[in-house]
């Protein structure tokens, strides 16, 4: 079942009722010790409702980093950690992590490249992952990193090195979003900027359970999956619906009905599957795009999870869409600089409070906080 859905609109029986936002330009507050940070690449909500952010460091520009050059050449700033954790209020609360600002035991693993993605599980774990593919120093980021909230490694899924195909289990190919599921103490990985697919290992021991592609099917073997060129294909709007996962696969979320939601970005669609990898169904969104329309999204958190949040950096819009049948109810944003506008809006999460807060990378290298004006019925 395929529906394109590109129209928006409010129905009368749902006014009062679906997910409606205003900007609040007073959210975060400062960083302290002049620190600042570079493109937000990945963006979580906890149990707490405290907000987490992973940032690239190496994406800093040095003009700004003067109090770091010896002697100082300006009175701010310095790097910030590449892990934020900041209170409900935006007020920070603890950094750790980063290339420059590494942790206590980093000897023990593997700071990705390319920092993208980011979730905090229901054991309050901190999971992240790294997306670049370092072709000069065969280092690919190929891995998840597992920490304890305040820093200290845990486990690390995969490795730096070349990917090894959609086939492979042994090894990941550039993931950029990851989920743990409570119910079975499983993390299915969006797996990525070079794989093609969806793949799911026990969150304690990392053993393998299954892997699909596009409409739950096995992904298509690739000739040299080593190779510069990560696969995928070139969207053609006017052309047949896509029958594989494009680069990337940017986002997998599982809703509390146990439905997984995956963002194929770059061939404007959400896809929909059961925990099995049977396919539901899937949605197209602006199909005309050719910078892709489908970057991540968050279910609303009243107890039907009636609605999503989906952002878009091709296009810079947010869309609110209505569950059941994925038509957009609503629409918040545009290209710009301003506060509740966006330059390369990347993640999303939302509180338990229907508070949304989102991240921009390129210029943009920010995160907004959309506060709720609709009364949440708290899911259990």
């Amino acid at each position: 079942l395929a529906a394109v859905v590109c129209g928006s609109g409010a129905w009368s029986a749902e006014a009062g009722r679906y997910p409606k936002f205003e900007i609040d330009p007073s959210w975060p507050k400062q960083l302290p010790n002049n620190m600042i940070y570079g493109d937000p690449a990945g963006v979580a909500v906890d149990a707490k409702d405290h907000v987490w952010i992973y940032t690239r460091q190496r994406s800093v520009n040095p003009e700004f980093l003067g109090l770091t050059k010896t002697p100082p050449t300006s009175v701010c700033c310095t790097y910030a950690p590449s892990v934020i954790e900041l209170d409900n209020d935006g007020n920070y609360i603890q950094g750790w992590g980063g290339p420059f600002t590494p942790t206590a035991d980093a000897a023990k693993y593997e700071w990705p490249e390319g920092e993208h993605g980011i979730t905090v599980d229901y054991k309050d774990n901190v999971w992240l992952c790294g997306y670049v593919k370092n072709a000069e120093a065969k280092k690919d980021d190929n891995s998840c990193l597992k920490f304890t909230r305040d820093g200290k490694f845990v486990k690390q899924l995969g490795k730096p090195g070349p990917r090894k195909g959609d086939q492979d289990t042994s090894q990941l190919g550039q993931p950029a979003d990851f989920w743990v599921d409570e119910t079975t103490n499983e993390l299915y990985v969006a797996d990525g900027y070079g794989n093609h697919r969806i793949i799911v290992f026990d969150a304690t021991t990392f053993a393998y359970k299954r892997h699909w592609g596009a409409y739950g099917k096995t992904p298509e073997a690739e000739a040299n999956p080593s190779s510069n060129d990560p696969g995928g294909h070139t969207y053609d709007p006017n052309g047949p619906i896509p029958q594989t996962f494009n680069n990337p696969v940017h986002c997998v979320k599982i809703a509390l009905d146990g439905l997984v939601y995956v963002c194929d970005r770059t061939n404007n669609r959400m896809q929909i599957f059961h925990k099995d990898g049977s396919f539901v169904k899937e949605y197209f969104y602006r199909p005309e795009t050719l910078a892709g329309s489908v970057w991540d999204l968050y279910l609303w958190p009243d107890k039907e999870q009636s609605h999503l949040v989906m952002v878009d950096g091709g296009n810079n819009e947010m869309r609110v869409i209505r569950r059941i049948d994925g038509q957009i109810i609503s629409q918040y944003g545009r290209f710009g600089r301003q506060a509740g506008q966006f330059f390369g809006v990347h993640n999303i999460a939302i509180d338990k409070f229907g508070n949304v807060f989102t991240t921009e990378v390129y210029e943009g290298k920010r995160i907004q906080r959309w506060k709720s004006l609709t009364p949440i019925v708290f899911a259990p």
